[in-house]
């Protein structure tokens, strides 16, 4: 009597250590096997589309194309393939762009280990899973409330810049920003600049810029 087949998982993450740490997690099942790594979008889509994997495991900031990006590529080359996000990132905008994309489960690095397992076996079997704290942030905000401007706006404000600055990049009007402002600071449940940032950055509207490594 033949085995079961192995699920085929490709680890997509930025980080050599979380990487190797998967591997060991996943080679530890009976039922699963890492067939690649990738540390990039670019070469995730690259090797997805070689390899057909079962499941990949996508982090979601990485340097170049995104995780978001590199999910709708990947469902492109391999349509059969199942996407599960492991990320840090919790915000509920992170989310829905992740699930938007394609992917089928979303998983933040701090869960333990049995709940990724449990979503790879999930996902391969063709259902989707989201843990109840992702379900949770997903109920608690409505995605998608600001329009593609009010987002780069939000993007700029985050960057320290003032309505004036924002207007000449832009190529607007101040009273336009001001428009957008109005409109961002409703959406977001705040009453000020200040607070429309921290909340942007909690809910992963922005993300704060890090140097590269």
């Amino acid at each position: 009597m033949s085995e079961a087949p192995r699920i085929r998982v490709l680890i997509v993450d930025d980080h050599p250590i979380v990487r190797a740490g998967l591997e060991t997690i996943l080679h530890s099942q009976p039922d699963m096997h890492v067939v690649a790594h990738a540390e990039n979008g670019a070469l995730a889509v690259e090797k997805a589309g070689e390899l057909r994997p079962d499941i990949v495991l996508m982090d979601l900031r990485m340097p170049g194309m995104g995780g978001a990006e590199a999910i709708r590529q990947v469902c492109k080359v391999s349509p059969q393939t199942r996407i599960l996000v492991l990320t840090t990132y919790d915000g509920d905008e992170d989310i829905h762009q992740a699930l938007e994309a394609g992917a089928a489960s979303y998983i933040v690095k701090g869960m333990p280990y049995a709940v990724l397992l449990r979503a790879i076996r999930l996902v391969y079997a063709g259902k989707t899973f989201l843990p109840r704290e992702i379900s949770h942030l997903m109920d608690e905000h409505s995605p998608d409330q600001l329009s593609s401007r009010e987002r780069r706006v939000l993007e700029l404000m985050a960057e320290g810049q003032n309505n004036r600055a924002i207007a000449a990049q832009l190529g607007i009007t101040e009273r336009t920003v001001k428009y957008h402002v109005g409109n961002i600071l409703a959406c977001l449940g705040v009453d000020d600049r200040t607070q429309a940032v921290v909340e942007a950055l909690r809910r992963g509207y922005v993300h704060l810029k890090t140097a590269p490594r």
